[in-house]
């Protein structure tokens, strides 16, 4: 038990969140899996699995899920910040209230559960990574896909993946990202697939394994830190 690592995923219930839970478990980590309703979710049972309910975007869960590992696995070594909403209208149309979820869900769920999980690898002294789901219209913004505001969120997130690379290498703490393109997952249920195979030059939809193949790449590479990895088909290299 001492050796193994212990991994913290939020966002964890479906699509590519439970896809690197499955991921980390499939490699021998212990992992504590959080979101809203995750009691409920399709994982399978594991001695190296620990489920927390709750809103990432409050500070009370991020609190629940730091003790959580460290009652039940004895550390935090890595965190997946994979938690995020996302919405597609005119700049236009986007309300108060919008933007503010996305704040809370984005950005919030990104912070608090961060600033706990790096005092207590800090506090460790061995090391450690945080990598956060971005997406690759941040880099490369689809006229056909207006996501603006949400992609203040997104693009902030990979703004302060680049600032904590900087402020914590001596110490040892990697800060990467992934940045998928149109991933086969439950939020495009109803989008069609032809469609979404439009919106890569390769003409490829990924999976959620995809997405977090390249997640455990990061946690186990050991000298990538501020990187920015686009799982996309090729999207972020610009027009196709």
């Amino acid at each position: 038990m001492a050796n193994k690592k212990t991994v913290i995923v939020t966002g964890a219930s479906q699509g590519i969140g439970a896809a690197v839970v499955q991921a980390f478990l499939d490699h021998d980590y212990q992992v504590v899996a959080t979101s809203r309703n995750v009691t409920k979710a399709q994982l399978v049972p594991s001695s190296n699995l620990a489920l927390v309910d709750g809103d990432i975007g409050k500070e009370a869960t991020a609190e629940k899920v730091t003790k959580t590992a460290l009652a039940k696995f004895g550390s935090i070594d890595h965190v997946v910040n994979n938690a995020g909403i996302f919405s597609v209208k005119p700049f236009t149309e986007y309300t108060a209230e919008e933007f503010q979820s996305f704040v809370s869900t984005n950005l919030e769920g990104f912070i608090f559960i961060t600033q706990l999980a790096v005092k207590q690898i800090l506090a460790q002294g061995t090391g450690g990574s945080v990598t956060t789901i971005t997406t690759s219209l941040v880099e490369n913004p689809i006229a056909g896909l207006t996501a603006s505001i949400p992609m203040i969120t997104k693009g902030g997130l990979e703004a302060v993946t680049r600032s904590l690379a900087s402020e914590y290498a001596k110490e040892n703490i990697r800060f990467n990202a992934v940045a998928p393109g149109v991933v086969d997952t439950p939020l495009h249920a109803k989008t069609p697939k032809d469609f979404m195979k439009t919106l890569s030059p390769m003409g490829i939809v990924s999976d959620s394994a995809d997405i977090a193949e390249a997640v455990l790449y990061l946690t186990e590479a050991r000298h990538i830190t501020g990187e920015v990895l686009h799982v996309d088909g090729g999207a972020h290299a610009g027009r196709w």
